[in-house]
């Protein structure tokens, strides 16, 4: 095992952790951390074991192992970027929802309706 395999695992490594670790705490629910953490066990395979990728990628057609790898990376960061997307945009909307409830209620404490007189 070479310099750089070592440095993959144990960067692979801490992520595990800190992905079991956010589970715990409950920042992230269990299935995104088992996600997470079987994303690093990927990674830390394919890194261990390099021919695993090659045998991969040509069963699928694609020449190298490292194009395989590639790939999937793009794919699951266009993914994780939707998802990001959408989260935000779901955000966005309860913040406007929070806000114009906020708004209604000043104005009416602010300024107050006699329901008892009209104008």
């Amino acid at each position: 095992m070479n310099g750089f395999q070592i440095l993959v695992l144990i960067v692979v490594s801490l992520a595990m952790i800190v992905s079991i670790g956010a589970s715990v705490r409950g920042w992230v629910t269990r299935r995104e951390s088992l996600i997470w953490s079987l994303v690093c066990l990927a990674a830390a395979v394919a890194t261990v074991w390099p021919d695993i990728t090659r045998r991969l990628a040509n069963a699928v057609g694609i020449g190298r192992g490292a194009d395989l790898v590639f790939y999937c990376a793009v794919v699951l960061m266009l993914i994780g970027f939707w998802m990001t997307y959408i989260r935000l945009q779901g955000l966005r909307r309860q913040l406007t929802l929070l806000v114009r409830q906020l708004a209604i209620q000043e104005g009416e404490r602010q300024y107050p309706i006699d329901k008892g007189k009209h104008s």
